[in-house]
């Protein structure tokens, strides 16, 4: 029995394997903006109970000043991938959306006293306050609507539980429960969140509006940090990848009718690779406490890299799973207008050069010195 709702008689405007392009080069863009969120505002909460060291308390408040901006760029990237998914994956995503509805919902108002509670970890840290207790509950919602994107991403693999949820609740009351894949996945994306900080944290210590104190604290911070929890982010994605069910495993292995998942499990290799290099360059910034340009944007590349590896990974896992479970995302009627493809495209392109743009503005406006105050 087919457990999927019915396929949209409306005809795909693009190929699959461009929306499959598109939906992972946001994707990737979008989950270096979640990482920065999420281990940048711990760190902070952290480095701002530090309040008889100057150098921490600048740490804390070079991060917080950013964070407002990197929460900008994470829901504002976080669309275009979503919607990529739901073109391409809507019969099981819209499924496991309505199944966790009052949670998936709630996600809005979840983000929007996150924002403001940003801003009054920023302010309290510009002011001189205590702040931790401001900051703390916003990286505990920022990481509770974490938790609920990887309950939905994994809902939408099982849609052999999907009857019992609904019949346990048909208001979407429940979070979905028993996958074994849910825990890795989602210690991934915290660990990886400190992980990316680390490599954030050695990029700062290369910017001129700092101290020589500053950057050689940062530098030194930053490297460990990435260092140490970039060995936590690399055993939970071999403890996520290692869980993963036969048939999965042996697609990525080239076991698929489909050769580009062979290339999905070379990504696997790559992140492996690439999050080792990323932690042999945070050993070496933070005990030799380097705060060279070339070393900040190493750190930089890397974070973008490891990213896009985990991401092509990541939707090889998903293909391959929903295929073994009789979706294939490839068997639907594609009709291409070109002219509009192509108008797309360009925009595309467009809007992501005015967002590199618009990173380099704020990279560059703040010429004030960062030093410890």
């Amino acid at each position: 029995m087919n457990l999927y709702p019915a396929v949209d008689p409306i005809p795909l405007p693009a190929p699959v394997w461009l929306m499959k392009l598109l939906h992972v080069v946001t994707l990737s863009l979008h989950f270096v903006a979640v990482e920065m969120l999420l281990g940048g505002l711990l760190l902070a909460v952290v480095l701002s109970l530090f309040s008889n060291s100057p150098l921490a308390l600048t740490a804390a408040r070079a991060l917080a000043r950013r964070l407002t901006v990197v929460m900008t760029f994470v829901i504002n990237l976080g669309v275009p991938p979503l919607l990529f998914a739901q073109v391409l994956y809507g019969r099981a995503l819209y499924t496991s959306s309505v199944l966790m509805g009052v949670y998936w919902i709630s996600i809005i108002g979840i983000l929007i006293l996150t924002y403001w509670l940003l801003y009054r970890f920023t302010a309290r840290l510009d002011a001189g306050k205590s702040a931790w207790w401001v900051g703390l509950p916003a990286w505990l919602l920022a990481g509770f609507v974490a938790r609920l994107l990887s309950s939905n991403m994994t809902l939408m693999l099982r849609p052999e539980v999907w009857r019992s949820m609904y019949s346990a609740s048909a208001m979407g009351a429940y979070l979905p429960t028993g996958d074994p894949t849910l825990e890795p996945r989602w210690l991934m994306m915290m660990a990886g969140g400190f992980f990316i900080c680390g490599l954030w944290l050695v990029y700062l210590a290369g910017r001129s509006t700092f101290t020589a104190d500053a950057k050689s604290y940062m530098a030194g911070l930053g490297g460990k940090v990435a260092a140490f929890c970039g060995v936590v982010y690399l055993a939970a994605g071999i403890w996520a990848a290692s869980v993963q069910p036969a048939v999965v495993k042996a697609g990525l292995a080239g076991g698929s009718d489909y050769p580009l998942y062979k290339l999905c499990g070379f990504a696997g290799y790559g992140w492996l690779a690439l999050v080792a290099v990323a932690i042999v360059v945070g050993a070496v910034a933070g005990f030799g406490k380097i705060t060279a340009s070339w070393m900040s944007w190493s750190s930089v590349l890397l974070a973008v890299l490891v990213e896009i590896m985990l991401t092509v990974y990541r939707d090889g896992v998903r293909d391959l799973t929903l295929l073994s479970k009789n979706y294939d995302v490839w068997n639907r009627v594609v009709v291409t207008n070109w002219s509009v493809v192509g108008l797309f495209l360009v925009l595309f392109v467009a809007g992501l050069g005015v967002i590199g743009w618009l990173v380099s503005v704020v990279a560059r406006a703040q010429k004030v010195m960062e030093g410890a105050a």
